[in-house]
């Protein structure tokens, strides 16, 4: 075995799940600006939609302003939420640390409270995706091995419920519409009104930068406070270093997941708005009724991983009418132009012998 070296332990070992955890919330931030495309490219008759998605990302976000003030003690003064802005006014405005630390439930919060709370929730239908890593080393590479192990599992776990949910149980269904929630709302579009304060990634990582460099004293508080947790867990020959930010790197792959779908969902309905008329929900309607089928099927005759099948087959029927309809009813798969035939007419050939 290698000698392991004390600067690396010393220094680089607690920066390593620092460091997993920024990759992981950058791909969360390109995954919500992609929403915000699709979101942009709905028909008009799609507002209600949009302007449900800003509420839902406004609550989100005043939710989390409330909580920083919370734990500021700083009390709530004025609450205000409605489809197109969210504001929360503190009874006593605070500075210095306790600023600091609303500024950061403010920017930060939006991003990681809402899937924290939606992974208690996942602690009840999934409890094997919460599976901490154990270090033996305690390197760079050890802690970033153990920090990608442990939202491995997790991410095989929730894929795994993913695709064997049932559809017929209450509590799965329930999971899963909160999933799609928070896709669509973790954080606001600003579509609508709000159009003069263009919002963007890029105004998020502006908003965090300044709160980071304008206070560099709270940066340093911050990280010696890590590197202590980083020692003691160490020195106790424990793992409560990774695994604290493992559980945040949970929280930014269920918002990652939930934002593919939401997405997938958007797409769906972009499509299906090409199908004229009421026809466009006959794939939904008869892909819901063969998923009842199959599960009836499969009750009397017992296979195995029976709500797998069912979504299978419930996917590729929708996935087959969705085609049928854009083929005949829309220009989809079709040329816009009949392509001219190479061949010389006969009469032409005809006329030339002549």
């Amino acid at each position: 075995m290698s000698q392991v070296s004390p600067l690396d332990v010393v220094i680089l070992a607690p920066l390593s799940p620092v460091f997993g955890l920024i990759i992981f919330w950058f791909m969360q931030l390109l995954f919500i600006e992609s929403q915000k495309y699709s979101l942009g490219k709905l028909n008009k008759k799609f507002n209600a939609l949009i302007r449900f998605t800003n509420f839902i990302g406004f609550f989100f976000q005043t939710l989390c302003q409330a909580l920083g003030y919370t734990v500021t003690k700083s009390g709530i003064s004025h609450y205000h939420l409605s489809v197109d802005y969210g504001q929360v006014d503190p009874k006593k405005a605070k500075s210095g640390l306790f600023e600091w630390i609303s500024n950061v439930f403010l920017y930060l919060g939006p991003f990681f409270i809402p899937p924290l709370l939606l992974l208690l929730c996942s602690l009840f239908l999934i409890p094997d995706g919460i599976v901490f890593t154990e270090n033996t080393t305690y390197t760079f590479s050890a802690n970033l091995i153990a920090f990608s192990s442990n939202l491995y599992v997790f991410s095989f776990n929730l894929f795994t419920f993913f695709f064997s949910i049932d559809l017929l149980h209450p509590a799965h269904v329930g999971f899963f519409l909160l999933f799609i929630l928070l896709g669509l709302g973790i954080r606001p579009s600003y579509i609508e009104k709000k159009s003069f304060k263009k919002i963007n990634m890029f105004y998020d990582l502006k908003n965090i930068k300044d709160n980071l460099l304008n206070h560099p004293v709270y940066i340093i508080m911050f990280l010696l406070f890590s590197y202590c947790i980083s020692y003691v867990s160490v020195l106790l020959n424990g793992n409560w270093y990774v695994s604290l930010f493992s559980v945040f790197g949970w929280a930014s792959i269920l918002a990652i997941v939930a934002l593919i779908i939401s997405n997938g969902l958007l797409f769906l309905i972009r499509i299906s708005d090409e199908i004229p008329g009421k026809i466009r929900w006959i794939p939904c309607l008869v892909s819901i009724g063969s998923y009842i089928i199959f599960r009836s099927i499969f009750y009397f005759f017992p296979i195995s991983s029976p709500t797998s099948i069912a979504l299978l087959g419930m996917f590729v029927i929708f996935c087959v009418l969705e085609l049928i309809l854009l083929y005949r009813f829309t220009n989809k798969f079709k040329t816009k132009k009949k392509m001219k035939s190479k061949k010389r007419p006969i009469e032409a050939m005809d006329d030339e012998s002549r």
